[in-house]
């Protein structure tokens, strides 16, 4: 499989500020991945240097196998970008916004109709960009970075200013956009957010990455207890309390739950030995390390 991104080594400064430090990855057509980091992580700079906008001080970026900083009109008509603070010319109607994007990327304005519509602005489609509201602007964004249906999609914060209806909404046009075999590239601070809808992590602090992998994969490098919570029917707690053990770390609440941090080899055991009450038990999760603990350890690690 031909990678669609290529990231080898790759170090930007400026000045005496390194703001990416020796970086590598590959992207493969199809991926949904997060990118995730603090301000000032290097996010945005990667983001900038995939586009083509800089180019790299030392290492190199190539984007469908060619430099994306020689301004090849192929390889631009191929990317589609959102940017995390969208801004137009607020004397232009949402349809002409559109139009002079798509004639930017030689695409016929055919189409704009429909994708006014499938971001939810057909109605405001005649309506001047200083009417609109951050979220409107956010969805115009959304639509110009869609023209031309690209293979290599970036958005950065791309749900900032959207209600939470109008997330759902965004994250169902990334679904459609993976199972055509696009590969979007989300930099979000929101964690929950990407928590299901990514396949794979990239983390990156003060330049470098840090981790690289899908949930599963960071999950097993990290060693994370996992959360066992047990409902427990009226009457049992003190009989499942005796089945589980004496474990340092078992919490219960109100009478009626049980939870009990378990090392991935401790899990299985806690289950079963839950399962053992038989009728005392109602329920049984079992609730893995999420993105923002994965996150936190991985730059724990990271600290000086």
């Amino acid at each position: 499989m031909t990678s669609l991104v290529e990231v080898s080594h790759a170090t930007k400064r400026y000045g005496a500020i390194e703001a990416v430090r020796d970086i590598s990855f590959m992207l493969e057509p199809g991926q949904t991945v997060a990118l995730v980091g603090h301000n000032g992580a290097g996010k945005t700079t990667l983001i900038k240097l995939m586009l083509g906008l800089i180019r790299a001080t030392e290492g190199h970026v190539r984007v469908f196998g060619e430099d994306p900083a020689a301004g090849g009109i192929g390889t631009r008509r191929r990317l589609g970008y959102l940017p995390e603070s969208v801004s137009f010319n607020t004397a232009l109607t949402g349809r002409e916004v559109l139009a002079f994007y798509a004639r930017l990327k030689s695409e016929s304005v055919d189409g704009i109709r429909a994708l006014l519509d499938r971001v939810g602005l057909a109605k405001a489609a005649e309506r001047r960009i200083g009417t609109y509201s951050k979220g409107m602007r956010q969805r115009l964004g959304l639509a110009q970075a869609l023209i031309g249906r690209p293979r290599l999609l970036l958005f950065d914060e791309p749900t900032t200013g959207l209600d939470p209806g109008l997330r759902m909404e965004f994250y169902e046009i990334v679904s459609e956009l993976r199972e055509r075999g696009a590969t979007v590239v989300l930099s979000s601070h929101v964690l929950t957010e990407l928590e299901e809808r990514t396949e794979r992590v990239i983390i990156v602090n003060r330049g470098r990455l840090v981790a690289d992998g899908t949930l599963d994969e960071l999950r097993r490098i990290a060693e994370l207890p996992a959360t066992v919570r047990v409902s427990v029917a009226q009457g049992g707690m003190e009989k499942v309390q005796n089945l589980l053990g004496a474990q340092a770390s078992i919490r219960t609440f109100n009478g009626h739950r049980i939870e009990v941090d378990a090392t991935p080899s401790q899990k299985i055991d806690l289950v079963r030995r839950a399962a053992d009450a038989g009728d005392l038990i109602e329920d049984i999760d079992v609730i893995p390390p999420s993105l923002d603990e994965l996150y936190a350890h991985f730059l724990r690690k990271e600290a000086p």
